[in-house]
């Protein structure tokens, strides 16, 4: 049985945790890695960071394909394929007219498959294989196609059927991701689109800031300096501001890379969220970042600064 790198040292990071605990006061929590949130999360359901509208099939009534009340349309030709970078899921598949291609659990692959007939198909229009061609990024030899029950060829990709989502209206648009728990966006080798696996709390090096503490979704990291690290940590972004400026939840310390680990740590919150800390210091994401390596919330009302590594702001003026 395979063990994941985040918590093979589990053990470890419980010592670590407990010289940190002193660092910022009695109060601090930590969560071990198998019970982490994740990075972004606030206590309200469905806050910053969710994949445009994750329906289910439950949502609306009727067909539970997730698109009820459209209208069949006659299928448009895929044109050339093209690679769209998505901030939540990475790379993505779209048509010649950037609408996000998808995939179908129900289906195979091995061999090719199709299994959404009906009004399935109306609310999840097959793709025309007959003109589809492979753009940059695109290996061309994982195009093919499948003869569906009512005789048409639909494209595949890495032997799976590929279709469009009825909802997405505009270029871009990833509204049938996780759909019924069976739709998903595809990436260009065919599997199920999925941002790179990032730490829960990384490094990158900003083109004008320099080296800056970014989650695993790849978005800016920031600290607000009307909040306190010391004796304890504490936030004072609550309310309407914790809606544009979301915490970012707990992170095991050994699923971090290139942070400095000194008051590395979570803590609850007076609203009762938990919420991470660099250097004691509680963090944030900002809702106005709409995609991985924005830094839009940097010196926004001149407290709302870049965290660096050392858990320091960024830019922000000497006190």
């Amino acid at each position: 049985m395979k063990t994941s790198w985040r918590s093979a040292s589990l053990a470890a990071t419980a010592v670590s945790v407990m010289a940190l605990t002193a660092a910022c006061g009695s109060e601090n929590v930590t969560t071990p890695s198998s019970a982490a949130q994740n990075v972004g999360a606030t206590a309200a359901a469905g806050g910053y960071g969710s994949v445009g509208a994750t329906a289910t099939a439950s949502t609306g009534a009727g067909n539970g394909y997730g698109a009820d009340g459209q209208q069949a349309a006659a299928a448009e030709p895929a044109g050339q394929l093209s690679v769209a970078n998505n901030p939540d899921l990475g790379k993505v598949l779209s048509d010649g007219a950037g609408l996000t291609l998808y995939r179908f659990d129900a289906d195979t692959a091995n061999p090719p498959k199709s299994n959404c007939d009906g009004d399935c198909a109306t609310a999840w229009p097959p793709v025309p294989a007959n003109d589809a061609t492979a753009g940059a990024g695109i290996d061309k030899s994982l195009l093919g196609e499948v003869t569906r029950t009512d005789g048409t060829k639909q494209l595949t990709v890495g032997g799976w059927p590929a279709y469009r989502y009825a909802k997405d209206v505009n270029a871009g648009d990833v509204n049938g991701q996780g759909v019924g728990g069976k739709w998903y966006a595809l990436a260009p080798d065919g599997k199920k689109a999925t941002l790179a696996s990032l730490p829960g709390l990384s490094v990158r090096k900003d083109a004008k800031l320099g080296d800056i503490v970014v989650d695993k979704n790849g978005r800016t990291v920031y600290r607000f300096l009307k909040d306190k690290a010391w004796p304890k940590s504490v936030s004072n972004c609550l309310g309407a501001c914790a809606e544009k400026w979301p915490a970012v939840g707990i992170v095991s310390a050994n699923d971090t890379k290139g942070v400095e680990k000194k008051g590395l740590m979570g803590f609850t919150r007076s609203d009762g969220v938990k919420q991470m800390t660099v250097d004691c210091w509680p963090i944030y994401t900002f809702s106005g970042d709409t995609a991985a390596g924005q830094t839009n919330g940097q010196g926004v009302g001149g407290t709302w600064y870049a965290v660096s590594p050392e858990g320091k702001p960024v830019g922000a003026p000497a006190k």
